[in-house]
């Protein structure tokens, strides 16, 4: 069976984006009726968060991510960026431009993800934080896909190093920030109020002086395609490392609230690391 994922996902990323997401709606749907692990993780985060009336909306949601990918990374680039019909907040990027800023993106696990770092690298070299994946078939399609496009930083220190370089050279970088990283590389830092292990990198690498920016590619209904949305931090990263850190995880609260379907409830932020100890549990 998995000899067949690899044809699966090409022969996904020449179907038509409104079939995809009809194909993904379904799947989301099933996912959801088949696994009660992923069902009990899908309800309790999303209503850690105070959100449930997005729910019906975000089972769908979610399996339209899952299946697009394949569209996102293996068709061509011009394709790709085509299928962005609306940016809001170009003019941040501009700006950085204008000042010879890098540029940190951070983008959620929030509607299309990937869309962001693509748009970008049509247009200038962007490094992104990559971890490569578990299942053996999906790394040479994802290396294929985004390797062709964007320069890769493993999760590793010498990963990190490119990153920091990138940014420090004027360029741009790009990473999930509500990723769950390794044991010893986060902090359990609150997130829409429980704790969560957190990465603490982009946090450092806003040290760097790079703008940072939060953005998301909007899924569109019908398949039109996406709505790419750029914003600034609310207020510069100010405080220690944590505090930037916690202060971050609040700026992703405040993006995910503006389109809680398109988030991945399912994704299991809270998980605890091999090797890390879990959260202290609150006294009383």
């Amino acid at each position: 069976m998995p000899s067949l994922f690899p044809v699966v996902f090409r022969v996904l990323a020449r179907l038509p984006l409104p079939l995809v997401h009809n194909l993904g709606a379904l799947a989301g749907w099933l996912a959801w009726l088949l696994s009660a692990t992923y069902r009990r993780n899908f309800s309790r985060h999303i209503e850690q968060a105070g959100l449930t009336g997005a729910q019906s909306a975000a089972i769908a949601e979610a399996g339209k991510s899952l299946l697009e990918l394949p569209t996102i990374w293996l068709r061509p680039q011009h394709e790709v960026v085509d299928r962005v019909v609306r940016v809001s907040g170009w003019e941040l990027v501009e700006a950085a431009w204008a000042a010879e800023r890098g540029i940190l993106f951070l983008t959620p696990h929030l509607g299309c993800f990937e869309i962001t770092a693509q748009y970008y690298a049509a247009r200038k070299p962007i490094t992104v934080l990559y971890r490569r994946p578990k299942q053996g078939w999906l790394a040479p399609l994802i290396e294929e896909g985004r390797g062709a496009n964007l320069k890769l930083a493993p999760a590793d220190l010498s990963g990190v190093r490119r990153l920091l370089k990138a940014l420090k050279g004027g360029e741009a970088a790009g990473m999930l920030p509500d990723q769950v990283p390794g044991n010893g590389e986060g902090a359990w830092l609150p997130f829409f109020g429980r704790p969560a292990y957190t990465m603490t990198l982009a946090a450092r690498l806003a040290e760097t002086g790079a703008t940072v920016l939060l953005a998301y590619g909007e899924r569109l209904h019908y398949g039109a395609g996406y709505h790419l949305k750029l914003f600034p931090l609310s207020a510069p990263l100010e405080g220690n490392l944590l505090q930037r850190a916690t202060q971050l995880n609040r700026e992703l609260e405040t993006l995910i609230r503006q389109c809680p379907e398109q988030y991945l409830w399912g994704y299991n932020r809270y998980k605890v690391p091999a090797g890390a100890q879990p959260p202290e549990a609150p006294e009383g």
